[in-house]
């Protein structure tokens, strides 16, 4: 029996680069397709961008920024102003976070440092679920069942006891803009909520359990410790929770009262951006009225992605810090 010569070993021995070769190719295949869908989302808001600057060019030649202090809007007379829409979306998403940030994040400290483990699974699942219903039924429910409470309790009892303030003096109406503003902070507490809860149990151990060593209690150790490491995140989250405040429609729409005017009262009827979108664009019939519509739309716009855009910075800086 003969031993095989070195030429035919060497002719034998598979050669070691061609399959990392073919798996080279679909790498940058792969690689290419996924930077490619990637900078379809930039250029997604640019196409955005431009067909709304577009779209309300009309509007921005005839009003300019006048369009954004005017307060009459009136289609019959082809005057337009959005100031009413600003102030009341400013407003009722404001009044949302100042009702919607501390029960919030009371809820998330709570799941994440106190809460017992067959609470906490649970709660934080209903969490979720709370942020996946459409707004549609939030608003159905507000005008059956959260209205007729406010209108016959909650309402006289602020004018009642508060009724020297302007803020809760005035006739009840049911559809307000605190009714309207209540229903805001009932949907935006679950994302703020599961953001804050993700943000706090990202803070590593190690500071819980040195703060524990020194002697804190579990009260001290979260509000010195814990709380301000995770601040950055937890004001992403709150940031995120006014992106959706500010964008929402069909609840605000259904509660708010639709009303283009300024009242100090709370109890009166208001108008949003996105309601008068939602109410008027589908019967807007000169090209001034749809141009201004529009341009409501792109200030809408322009103010979401700026507060979106803040609020991922903030949720990277934790992360980054954090070691994520």
């Amino acid at each position: 029996m003969t031993a095989p010569t070195k030429s035919s070993a060497v002719h034998q021995a598979p050669d070691p680069t061609s399959g990392l070769l073919g798996t080279s190719r679909a790498d940058q295949f792969f690689k290419g397709l996924l930077t490619l869908a990637a900078l379809l989302i930039p250029l997604l808001l640019l196409a955005l961008f431009y067909e709304l600057a577009h779209g309300s060019a009309p509007a921005i030649a005839e009003f300019g920024l006048k369009f954004l202090t005017d307060d009459v809007w009136d289609p019959v007379a082809e005057i337009y102003g959005a100031w009413p829409l600003l102030f009341g979306t400013l407003l009722t998403s404001f009044i949302a976070l100042v009702l919607a940030v501390p029960l919030s994040l009371g809820v998330a400290i709570y799941l994440t440092e106190f809460a017992p483990e067959f609470i906490r699974k649970p709660v934080a699942m209903l969490i979720e679920l709370l942020a996946a219903i459409p707004s549609v039924v939030y608003g159905l429910w507000g005008i059956f069942v959260l209205i007729p409470i406010l209108r016959s309790t909650v309402f006289p009892f602020f004018r009642d006891t508060l009724g020297f303030l302007p803020f809760f003096d005035g006739p009840i109406y049911g559809p307000s803009v605190l009714s309207a503003s209540l229903i805001l902070t009932i949907m935006i507490m679950p994302f703020i909520m599961s953001v804050s809860r993700s943000v706090l149990l990202a803070v590593p151990n190690s500071q819980r359990e040195a703060s524990l060593a020194l002697g804190a209690t579990r009260w001290e150790a979260v509000r010195t410790v814990i709380v301000p490491y995770a601040r950055s995140g937890i004001i992403g989250a709150i940031i995120l929770g006014l992106g959706r405040a500010l964008g929402e429609t069909m609840a605000v729409t259904m509660l708010i009262g639709n009303r283009h005017e300024i009242s100090a009262s709370l109890f009166a009827p208001g108008y949003t951006m996105a309601a008068v979108i939602a109410n008027e664009f589908s019967e807007a019939g000169t090209t001034l009225h749809i141009a201004s519509l529009t341009y409501v739309a792109l200030l809408l716009f322009v103010v979401t992605v700026i507060v979106n855009a803040g609020a991922r910075l903030l949720i990277w800086r934790v992360g980054r810090k954090s070691g994520g």
